[in-house]
């Protein structure tokens, strides 16, 4: 007979390997890079401009964010489709918030004010983008107290430069061509045609940022070597 400790951890073990095998590499994801990051993350890349994104952003996001395991992080980075002095300014508003910490504030404010506030299931839906220079975004800026010359100083700074830099590389790097696109520890795309529902999503977001690599290394059959040494340990106290 099993002791109640051993049968909760073979449980455990079997239950992820269930949940692994529910998720086929060149299925549900692609593998884009042969070393991932350093701490397990995930980046969606958008852009403010995407109607899928906008939806992704106000139905989805929020359960993704607050379902995601503990340790891992969740970045938001915007595409450079537009190869545009106005694309550039438009992505350097993602970095601006990101440093003033405006993100959840300000996100819906721009995609409204490109995409407009309307039903976007709507067949036919039409806006006319009201960004169409810096001074349009400072001018989104300001409803949260952002003065001009604020939102221009973080805008020209070295670390929101960096961040664009850093964005367009991996746009490039990870040969991303669509949006939204989820980049799971820099190593793995996931194929959202292949997502039933958004549990789905969150489940190999999961698997792919804790889980995956942790198994090609030990992971749980190690931990499962380890509990039974333990017990095997307590088992020589009792006789002893």
């Amino acid at each position: 007979m099993l002791k109640p400790i051993l049968v909760a951890v073979v449980i455990s073990v079997a239950s992820l390997s269930a949940q692994a095998a529910d998720f086929i590499e060149g299925k549900h994801y692609t593998q884009i890079a042969d070393k991932g990051s350093a701490t397990p993350n995930v980046s969606e890349f958008f852009s403010f401009y995407c109607p899928h994104c906008y939806q992704m952003s106000q139905k989805y996001l929020p359960f993704i964010k607050a379902n995601l395991k503990p340790g891992v992080a969740f970045e938001s980075k915007h595409v450079d489709f537009m190869n545009s002095d106005l694309g550039t300014e438009v992505m350097k508003s993602l970095a601006v918030m990101e440093q003033l910490g405006l993100e959840k504030q300000l996100a819906h404010e721009m995609f409204a004010a490109i995409q407009g506030d309307a039903d976007h299931s709507q067949a036919g839906h039409q806006h006319q983008s009201t960004i169409n220079s810096r001074d349009d975004i400072k001018a989104i800026f300001a409803k949260a107290g952002v003065a001009a010359a604020k939102y221009d100083e973080v805008a020209d700074s070295s670390a929101v430069n960096d961040t664009i830099k850093l964005w367009r590389k991996q746009q490039n790097d990870f040969r991303i061509d669509s949006v939204p696109t989820f980049i799971v520890n820099d190593k793995y795309m996931i194929n959202l045609s292949e997502m039933h529902s958004v549990k789905d999503l969150v489940d190999v977001i999961n698997y792919l940022a804790t889980e995956k690599d942790a198994k090609k290394s030990g992971g749980s059959i190690g931990w499962l070597f380890l509990a039974l040494c333990g017990l095997a340990a307590l088992t020589r106290r009792r006789i002893a």
